[in-house]
């Protein structure tokens, strides 16, 4: 049966296991090991972890953004290895290298250069010793930009010929390094904030050098050499950056979406915006296995549109949509199980924990229902080229029900942390209808990436 459907379909299950596993494995290591630095980040104080929030908050802006041109490389270099096309499919790898290198290292200049100005810029008048200690945090993490970024193109390049294992490896490893390295300078060297940064900065110069080590091996579907001799292709990279720029928006935009929530919630009190913090800990625990299903997803239909099966692409989006639906269904049933005990653990005070677990209740009811058709298909779409539908979409959502209705309810009706979440729930249904209907219509075939 198997040697049936391997014959029928570009890949087997075997395949899609091997590409799906590894990406959902890195998407909860990376969210896991996020937390326990954090966590360890803490211990040094309240200014600490301030100021590496307030910083982190930046990053995660620029880091999205060199994600999502790398997720552009992908969609290019995964068309043309359906097309069996390697002298193109390199190119390109190399183009992908070359530009994000170039804007990371230019992102990285002016973030050093104007970053005391750009800290009281956004965050205003905080305090001398958080602000001090985001200066420091912010120096070393902003020296690691190039890195993240090439490593974000390397780990694209791979998954686009559908080796999802290796990056896997190499963000575990890093990871482990990241957190020895914060245990080792926080609490062995007494570094604080700068310890913390330092750990950062070293795991990703690691991580960097390391993908683009093996990127070299000539005989892999996709080999990157003589680093030092690529030259810009001005049409290569117009191609790259047309895919890479609209997902890019769209990041930023849910970032500024975030933090326009997250102002919002800063003034219904302490016991709101801690049980707030702990739900969103929760709520993107339960769903991040799913988003590696959808970012396997880029690759699978890549490789089917390249190689001009678009029946093939249709099939897989449903095949893995279904997937992610089943993923979502048992994260969601585990998280709201260990809800109670969490916060517990946390020693969160009692009516911040009641409150947190009856958000979660309803994040466990509502997000089977409609997460999935909002966000999973939309990465194979993506794939074919259908960028900008997506961006504009997401963004009038966004703004439209996630965040205007949330502040609507908090700040006329008297909403609590609630508001957030009923936003939220609105937008996810209202993108789960468009999504469908554009898949229904296959307009979003209409596109030619190569």
């Amino acid at each position: 049966m198997e040697k049936n459907n391997s014959e029928k379909h570009l890949f087997s299950n075997h395949d899609l296991w091997m590409l799906l596993v590894p990406l959902v494995v890195e998407q909860l290591l990376n969210s896991l090991m996020g937390t326990a630095d954090s966590i360890m980040v803490s211990n040094v104080g309240s200014a600490a972890i301030s100021a590496v929030s307030l910083v982190d908050s930046i990053n995660i802006l620029v880091i999205q953004a060199f994600y999502a041109l790398a997720a552009g490389g992908t969609i290019v270099c995964s068309q043309y290895i359906g097309q069996r096309d390697k002298e193109n499919a390199e190119e390109s790898a190399r183009q992908l290298v070359f530009v994000v290198a170039s804007i990371s290292t230019a992102v990285m200049a002016v973030c050093l250069l104007t970053r005391g100005p750009l800290l009281r810029l956004i965050f205003g008048s905080v305090e001398a010793d958080v602000m001090e200690a985001a200066r420091i945090y912010f120096f070393y993490t902003a020296l690691s930009f190039p890195f993240i970024a090439l490593y974000d193109a390397g780990s694209s390049i791979y998954r686009a010929q559908g080796n999802t294992r290796l990056p896997m490896t190499i963000a575990v490893v890093s990871n482990g390094l990241n957190i020895a390295g914060n245990a080792v300078l926080i609490w062995g060297f007494h570094l604080g904030v700068a310890g913390a940064a330092v750990a950062t900065l070293g795991s990703r110069v690691i991580s960097a050098v390391v993908v683009l080590a093996f990127l070299r091996d000539p005989k892999q579907e996709i080999a990157v050499y003589g680093y030092g001799r690529i030259r810009p292709d001005g049409q290569r990279i117009r191609r790259i950056l047309s895919l890479g720029i609209p997902n890019g928006i769209e990041n930023a935009m849910f970032q500024f979406g975030k933090l326009a929530i997250q102002s919002t919630v800063s003034t219904l009190g302490t016991v709101a915006i801690a049980a707030q913090a702990m739900t969103n800990i929760l709520e993107n625990l339960n769903g991040i296995a799913a988003i590696g299903i959808g970012i396997g997803m880029m690759t699978v239909v890549g490789q089917c549109l390249g190689a001009g099966r678009q029946d093939e692409a249709i099939y897989y989006i449903k095949k893995l949509s279904v997937i992610a639906e089943v993923v979502i269904i048992g994260c969601c049933a585990l998280v709201y199980i260990l809800t109670r005990p969490v916060t517990m653990l946390g020693g969160m005070e009692p009516e911040s924990a009641k409150m947190c677990f009856y958000m979660i209740g309803w994040i466990t009811v509502v997000k089977p229902i409609v997460w999935t058709l909002a966000f999973v298909p939309a990465y194979g779409m993506r794939a074919a080229g259908d960028v900008r539908f997506s961006m504009i979409l997401s963004c009038i959502s966004m703004w439209l029900f996630r965040v205007t209705l949330c502040i609507y309810l908090c700040r006329v009706h008297g909403f609590g942390p609630i508001a957030v979440w009923i936003g939220m729930f609105t937008d996810w249904t209202v993108r789960g209808i468009v999504f469908t209907i554009r898949f229904k219509s296959r307009r979003w075939l209409a596109h030619e990436v190569v």
